[in-house]
């Protein structure tokens, strides 16, 4: 199973770097970085897909990162 999570930063730098920061905090989240894209017309706009191991804990990283990190949206996703 696979999410993408979209982020609307204030700034992408300052992000990335809190972000990188944090790795420990999405490998107890079941959470595998897959990629990263910035938005081409806003690069403070943010999507990354990840790999799931545990949908729970996943989806429990997800509502802190909504309250915390500017994580605006969240879709877990199966290949079809």
């Amino acid at each position: 199973m696979q999410l993408i999570v979209q982020f609307d930063t204030t700034g992408f730098d300052a992000w990335k770097a809190d972000y990188d920061a944090h790795a420990e905090t999405r490998d107890n989240a079941g959470l595998t970085m897959l990629q990263m894209w910035r938005d081409a017309d806003d690069g403070n706009r943010v999507a990354v897909l990840y790999e799931v191991h545990d949908r729970a804990r996943a989806d429990q990283w997800f509502r802190q990162q909504a309250a915390l990190k500017g994580a605006t949206s969240a879709q877990f996703l199966k290949t079809a």
